[in-house]
């Protein structure tokens, strides 16, 4: 038997990995997720072993030589060959361990790639042929390795073993609609292997630690009302509709008995959840973690564990958006390891009436899935339309599945603390904002297109060039506005000196900030009153009582200005608005189902895996990414500056995620601009269409404006 160690699972470009401490590291991992679940250890551990051990045919191996070059039409399949062993098996755990064998890298039939089992059985005659070759000679060595990982083995002939392959051929193709479970345990196993790589032992006793919670249950103040209010109720789920501030956070996180995943909207709301839960519970064992796309760089000042951890399973309390769940409702790739994650785990989904469109549609749609995998579902709201709540309602099965808290009209009204303007223009509130900064004041101004945020901070940085101001938008450099986010909170929101901020809808939800005025263009009445949020928030004995002024500016009169709004919600909404008057926390329903009486719900049942409460996909299938993004609509990518296009090419994952700058394809997609081969691909822009203080500029984003000296000629 050749040198086990000699057998690697990876390249040495990607660690060089021995198969069998490949083997040996998913089995433990596989163990303590199956264990996690309730499932049958013996049968995890055996179905990790053989996961790979195909890996161990030369036809693999000499794939991992970087001059490898694979021969037209030849397709080799580790999972296939590993399913040639299955002999060894019981034949009562042969059905688990084939599922977790057989899918865990592709589907197995209408794979994106075609290269599912069943794909290349129905279009390479050669299919069987090509994974058997030299079976013979390099079985010898995967039963050596499967002998020292505590199989009890015999030799398997090619009859045998063809015999397997045909058996595993069956029983995938009788698989009836659902998910797997086992295939979930084996992806998230392999896939924190990998991560963990060498490094396992000082991980693992990390994974599924139930947080301790009694930190949130002992804090009560009057001034939070919702601190006073019992969490104790048998009610399965929770629907809490409480202004700002007032305890929303930890009610919803008192209700949580077990491991909890804490969904906001926006990256800049969940990096302000992270920083709070994580510091709330530091003197715990809980591993908290933060999970999006920028996630990397948030915890850039953290130790490696932290970072390697990040995406996998086994979180203490995970913060993300529901973005990240979606992958549930369209059932594509890894979208079972996210189940055997979240199964019958606490789910807060917080700020829920924020969501608009076919996002909404695909928040009701992960609350039907939740409950289906018995997790217990925490809604947070400020208010909401009726029509939504009424859907929320028959999502979670009923009132009487519900733990409903509202708070009496007398407590409400010690939240009213703004004083709505409206205001024609901004250039009649040029006195208004002189009188600001006169008084040392934090002025907040927001508009509804970036654009239009870069062209007002470039005026107030004339009109105004000794006050401190900054922008933020969503098109900086992902390093560089996470920073700005920090500026924001720690010095910006804590100044006593007169600063000025323009931002956009990135303020709008869970941003700690507390500013003494707003000038805001008109935007729908649910994003209004997040926006008004983060005014006079500071919620003590001494703002109790006090109002602090928001001026809303007249709705443009074109629909391409009022994007990414209706015309019609925005002219709605400032008709309703009081002028000069306080605006009530208890006429913020009424303000609400005035300008949404009824909604139109998208319906996305014909592109989701789940409906009628029923799972509409093949175990063992799952579906090509494109199907979740064409029903998003999301056409984001990324680009970077043409300066930093050497650096992110040699740079890894966490540095080249700081350069770059997400964008709509829309934007850039059709300006001809080269594009990198490395990394996410990013479109190259000009270094003129990148500025420090403003961001992107996406008029300059053309090759016409790049710099002749660093192209390649």
């Amino acid at each position: 038997m050749m040198n086990d160690n000699h057998i690697l699972a990876k390249s040495a470009k990607n660690g060089g990995t021995p198969l069998i401490q490949h083997l040996f590291e998913v089995a433990q991992l596989a163990e303590i997720v199956a264990r996690n679940l309730g499932l049958n250890v013996s049968i995890a551990r055996k179905g990790a072993i053989l996961h790979d051990i195909g890996k161990v045919s030369p036809h693999f191996q000499e794939t991992l030589n970087a001059k490898y070059q694979r021969p037209p039409g030849f397709v080799f399949r580790h999972e296939i060959a590993s399913l040639f062993f299955i002999s060894l098996l019981p034949e009562n755990e042969r059905k688990p361990i084939i599922e977790m064998i057989v899918a865990h890298h592709k589907s197995v039939y209408q794979d994106a790639g075609g290269k599912g089992l069943l794909d290349l059985l129905e279009n390479d005659e050669d299919c069987l042929t090509t994974h058997m070759q030299d079976f013979d000679s390099w079985s010898v060595d995967a039963l050596g390795i499967l002998e020292i990982m505590g199989f009890k083995t015999e030799a398997i002939t090619s009859e045998q073993a063809e015999k397997n392959f045909y058996e595993a051929v069956d029983y995938c193709e009788s698989k009836k609609y659902g998910y797997s479970q086992w295939k979930g345990v084996l992806i998230a196993a392999d896939h924190l292997a990998s991560a963990l790589e060498g490094q396992l032992d000082t991980f693992s006793n990390r994974l599924y630690i139930q947080p301790d919670l009694s930190y949130y249950h002992a804090r009560k103040s009057e001034l939070y009302p919702l601190s006073l209010i019992s969490t104790n109720d048998s009610r399965l789920h929770t629907l809490v509709t409480a202004p700002t501030g007032a305890g929303k956070t930890d009610f919803l996180i008192r209700r949580c008995k077990g491991r909890v995943f804490y969904t906001l909207p926006f990256q800049a709301s969940i990096n302000a959840m992270y920083e709070r839960i994580k510091d709330d519970l530091k003197n715990t064992n809980a591993d908290v973690r933060l999970l999006h796309a920028s996630s990397s760089i948030k915890i850039e000042s953290g130790n490696i564990e932290e970072k390697i951890l990040q995406r996998h399973i086994g979180a203490s309390v995970k913060v993300l958006t529901p973005h990240q769940m979606a992958s549930l409702v369209f059932g594509t790739k890894g979208y079972e390891a996210m189940i055997v994650d979240l199964k019958g785990c606490d789910v807060i989904l917080d700020e829920i009436h924020t969501y608009s469109g076919t996002m909404q549609a695909i928040v009701l749609k992960i609350v039907e899935i939740l409950c289906d995998l018995g997790c217990r579902i925490h809604i947070g709201t400020a208010t909401m339309p009726t029509v939504l709540y009424n859907r929320i309602v028959e999502a979670l099965g009923g009132k009487e599945n519900i733990y409903e808290v509202q708070l009496p009209n007398d407590i409400l009204d010690t939240f009213d603390r703004h004083t709505v303007y409206k205001s024609d223009s901004l250039d009649s509130l040029t006195e208004i904002i002189d009188q600001a900064i006169e008084s040392k004041q934090k002025i907040l101004l927001v508009c509804n297109q970036v654009k239009r945020s870069q062209d007002l901070f470039e005026r107030l940085s004339i009109d105004y060039p000794e006050v401190k101001k900054m922008l933020v938008h969503s098109r900086f450099k992902r390093g560089q506005r996470s920073q700005l986010e920090g500026q924001l909170r720690n010095i910006y929101n804590v100044s006593t000196e007169a600063c000025i901020v323009v931002s956009t809808q990135v303020v709008e939800v869970s941003l700690d900030i507390s500013f003494d005025i707003m000038i805001t263009e008109c935007a729908p009445i649910d994003a209004l009153i997040q926006r008004f949020g983060r005014i006079n928030r500071k919620r003590t004995k001494e703002t109790i009582g006090h109002f602090k002024p928001i001026y809303v500016l007249q709705p443009p009169t074109k629909k391409g200005e009022a994007l990414p709004y209706d015309l019609e919600v925005l002219q709605s909404t400032f008709d309703i608005l009081p002028n000069g008057e306080l605006i009530r926390e208890r006429n913020m329903q009424i303000l609400i189902d005035s300008v949404y009486p009824t909604a139109q719900f998208i319906d996305i049942d014909w592109n989701s895996v789940f409906y009628d409460g029923a799972w509409k996909i093949r175990e063992l299938w799952h579906r090509p990414k494109s199907a979740l993004l064409e029903t998003l609509d999301i056409d984001s990518v990324t680009c970077i500056e043409e300066t930093d296009q050497e650096l992110y090419e040699a740079s890894n994952f966490e540095d080249r995620t700081k350069m770059e700058i997400p964008v709509s394809y829309r934007s850039v997609g059709y300006n001809k601009l080269d594009k990198s081969k490395i990394g996410s691909h990013p479109f190259i822009i000009p270094s003129k269409a990148y500025d420090n203080d403003l961001g992107l500029l996406i008029n300059y984003a053309k090759p016409e404006f790049s710099d002749p000296t660093l192209r390649f000629l």
